[in-house]
């Protein structure tokens, strides 16, 4: 009878994703609320804010939307360390996370749609057609207790598991990460108050050390791989766009 060998299986995503989520997931996500900076956080001010200046709007939305979207591989990272020790918190830390990052890509469609109403109809018009479907059912509103309490679960197992080092600044990302629970949720939320810059602090000192360490670990790229990664990004995006 023969038996698997399951620590020589390779860990996904892989080093680079995750180091690429690590970095840059945090980085576009403060870009994201920096570029929308002094409008008004909630519906009525940031429709006001695109029909003012979309291009600054579309910007901001987009780099925000990438950002989140880049954190499921630094979760991932995260969750990997976390599991040696205490797998029971990985599991659900990473899980309740990704789930509530899968709420926030569905708050951007909205976001998005709510956006092209003020070009379709004009903005009084689609700032009444927000307000009175704003409370509007849909099924990811199961998952916003996800997105408010799987940076907590995710940071007090990195802090039972050690995953950011033992000592004071270990500590010190355990309790940032768990501060991006602060971001707030929903459709076209400007995210520049105080506490929401807080928690993406948080999570830039959290996660781009460890993004760091990753690279520094990790082996170097094929070449050819590399290339392809470079090549296929504008495709896709041009294949996109297109159809």
């Amino acid at each position: 009878m023969t038996t698997t060998d399951h620590t020589a299986r390779p860990t996904l995503p892989g080093p680079w994703v995750e180091a690429a989520g690590l970095l840059l997931g945090p980085a576009l996500l403060i870009a994201g609320v920096l570029a929308r900076l002094g409008e008004t956080d909630f519906f009525p001010g940031q429709l006001a804010a695109y029909a003012a200046e979309p291009g600054r709007m579309v910007l901001s939305y987009s780099l925000f939307s990438a950002g989140t979207v880049l954190l499921w591989p630094a979760v991932t990272s995260v969750a990997r360390r976390i599991g040696t020790a205490h797998p029971g918190w990985a599991r659900w830390g990473a899980a309740l996370v990704i789930l509530g990052l899968f709420g926030r890509v569905f708050h951007a469609g909205v976001s998005h749609l709510a956006f092209q109403l003020v070009d379709a109809l004009g903005l009084p018009a689609a700032q009444k057609a927000v307000a009175t479907t704003y409370g509007a059912f849909h099924v990811f509103k199961a998952v916003n207790v996800c997105i408010m309490t799987g940076w907590i679960v995710l940071a007090v197992g990195a802090f039972r598991a050690k995953a950011f080092g033992a000592g004071a600044a270990g500590v010190v990302r355990c309790v940032a990460l768990a501060l991006a629970a602060g971001l707030p949720l929903g459709v076209l939320k400007g995210s520049s108050d105080p506490i929401s810059l807080v928690a993406l602090l948080g999570l830039a000192v959290a996660l781009v050390p460890l993004g760091v360490t990753v690279l520094r670990e990790a082996s170097a790229p094929k070449w050819w791989a590399l290339v392809l990664t470079v090549a296929l990004v504008p495709v896709a995006f041009l294949v996109g766009v297109s159809g």
